[in-house]
C-alpha cells in the first residue's frame, strides 16, 4: 500500500533538521511549507522530483509570460504573483519529493539548478519587455531598474554556485549546509528571497508603487552582492593557504 498524505507530509516534517544560514525567511518559514503540502500530494501519487520540476517551471514560464503577453492591470499583477509563487513552491517541492523517495540524483539536481538559473535570466528582462510595452515609463531611467536587477540575479546565483562548487572541490562544507541558520538572520535576508519578489509582482498594476519597491529591493540585492562577494573571496583564499600550508 501506498504512503498516505498524512504519513508523507510527518516524514518530511521530522526530517527537517533546520535550514542554511544563507537561506531567507520566506523560502524557510512559507516556500518550504507550501512545498511540504504539495510534495505530499504529489508523492502520493507517484510524481517523481523532475515531474515536480517541470510543474515548476510551467507555473514559472506562464506567469513570466503572462506579464510580457497582458496589460499591466491589477489582475494582471495577481495572476502573475501566483503563479510565481507556486512555481517557487513547486521549486522547494521536488527537492522534498526526492527526499520522500530515498534521494535524489546529480541529473535532477542538475535540471533544478538549470531551471533555477533559467528563471533569474528571464525575470528581469521580461519586467524590462513588459514596462517598455505596457507603461509610460518606456523613455525613462526606470527602464536601467530591471536590467540592474538582472544583471545583480545572474551574478548572485553563479557566485552562490561557484562558491559551493569550490568549497566542494577542496572538501569544505558548503556555505548552505543546514543547520546555521537563525530566524534573525533568515529575516535579515528576506529582501534577498525570491518569495518575496514573486509577491512584489502583485504591485503590477500599480506601476509607481511597483517600481520604487522593486527598485529598493535591487538595490538591497546589489548591497548583499557586494558584500557576499567579498566574504566568498575570502572564504576561498583562507582554503588557499589552508592547502598551501598543509
Amino acid at each position: 500500500m501506498s504512503e498516505s498524505f498524512v504519513d508523507a507530509h510527518r516524514r518530511l516534517a521530522a526530517a527537517q533538521k533546520g535550514h542554511a544560514r544563507g537561506a531567507p525567511a520566506y523560502s524557510v518559514y512559507v516556500n518550504r511549507r507550501i512545498g511540504r503540502v504539495l510534495a505530499a500530494a504529489a508523492h502520493r501519487r507517484g510524481w517523481t522530483p523532475n515531474g515536480a520540476t517541470a510543474v515548476s517551471a510551467a507555473h514559472t514560464f506562464l506567469g513570466i509570460a503572462l506579464l510580457v503577453l497582458l496589460p499591466a492591470a491589477w489582475w494582471t499583477g495577481l495572476v502573475v504573483a501566483a503563479l510565481l509563487v507556486l512555481g517557487y513552491a513547486w521549486d522547494s517541492a521536488d527537492g522534498q519529493i526526492a527526499r520522500l523517495r530515498g534521494g535524489g540524483s546529480l541529473a535532477g539536481e542538475w535540471l533544478d539548478h538549470f531551471v533555477d538559473a533559467l528563471k533569474i535570466a528571464c525575470l528581469h528582462l521580461a519586467v524590462l519587455l513588459a514596462l517598455w510595452l505596457h507603461t509610460p515609463v518606456r523613455d525613462t531611467a526606470w527602464m536601467l531598474v530591471p536590467l540592474v536587477a538582472s544583471i545583480v540575479g545572474v551574478v548572485t546565483f553563479f557566485g552562490m554556485l561557484l562558491n559551493d562548487l569550490l568549497k566542494g572541490k577542496a572538501g569544505v562544507a558548503s556555505t548552505h549546509a543546514r543547520g546555521g541558520g537563525t530566524l534573525g538572520r533568515s529575516l535579515l535576508l528576506l529582501p534577498t528571497d525570491f518569495g518575496l519578489q514573486c509577491l512584489l509582482f502583485a504591485l503590477w498594476g500599480w506601476t509607481t508603487g511597483f517600481l520604487w519597491a522593486y527598485a529598493a529591493l535591487a538595490a538591497l540585492n546589489g548591497a548583499f552582492l557586494v558584500l557576499a562577494a567579498v566574504r566568498w573571496y575570502r572564504e576561498i583564499r583562507g582554503i588557499d593557504r589552508a592547502s598551501a600550508a598543509a
